[in-house]
C-alpha cells in the first residue's frame, strides 16, 4: 500500500473507506459484487460526486451480470441516494488512466450522468490526466458505456491484443 500511495504523487495519501467518503469527490473501482455493500458503508453520499468507474462482469469476463434494461451505472446511483453519479473511467484499463499518452494522440474517455456540474468536473478530471473527455449523456447511457468496456476487456484478454490500446474519436 504505502509503495501505492508514494506512486500516486505528493498529495495522495491512504485512508479508510469512512475517511475517503468525507471527500468532495469519490471515485468508485470495486469488483461489482461489493458494490451495494461498501455503497451502504459509506453513509450519507448527498452532493458529493460519485465517479462510478465499476463494470457489471461476470466472474468469468463472458458478459455482463445486467443488460439492456438498467446499467451498473444507474443501480449505483439508486444505492447512493443523493450522489451525484457519473459513469467515468470504466471503459479503459488503469494501465491507460496511470499514463494516457500514446505519441501525441489522446484517447477518449466517455462519461455519462444526470448532474451537469458533476460531470464538468469529471470531464476536467480526465481532461487534465491526458484524455479526450467526451460527455455520453445522462446516467442512462451507462448501459452503453459498460457493453463498451466488456469490448475493451474482450480485445484485451480474450483477442489477445494486451492491455495497451486506447479508442479514439474521429470527426469529420
Amino acid at each position: 500500500m504505502k509503495q501505492l500511495v508514494a506512486g500516486a504523487g505528493k498529495n495522495a495519501r491512504a485512508a479508510t473507506l469512512a475517511e475517503a467518503a468525507t471527500s468532495d469527490v469519490l471515485l468508485l473501482a470495486m469488483p461489482w459484487p461489493v458494490v451495494k455493500d461498501l455503497l451502504a458503508s459509506l453513509g450519507n453520499l448527498t452532493n458529493k460526486i460519485l465517479i462510478d468507474a465499476s463494470n457489471p462482469l461476470l466472474p468469468d469476463l463472458s458478459g455482463l451480470a445486467l443488460g439492456a434494461t438498467t446499467s451498473a451505472g444507474e443501480q449505483v446511483a439508486g444505492w447512493a441516494r443523493g450522489a451525484k453519479v457519473v459513469k467515468a473511467f470504466n471503459t479503459i484499463g488503469n494501465n491507460i488512466m496511470a499514463d494516457a499518452s500514446f505519441k501525441g494522440e489522446k484517447p477518449v474517455l466517455f462519461y455519462c450522468g444526470d448532474d451537469a456540474a458533476a460531470k464538468k468536473n469529471v470531464h476536467r478530471l480526465a481532461e487534465e490526466i491526458g484524455f479526450d473527455p467526451q460527455d455520453a449523456g445522462p446516467i442512462k447511457q451507462a448501459r452503453l458505456l459498460e457493453p463498451f468496456a466488456l469490448l475493451w476487456i474482450s480485445l484485451a484478454f480474450q483477442q489477445g491484443w494486451g492491455r495497451e490500446f486506447a479508442f479514439k474519436v474521429l470527426r469529420r
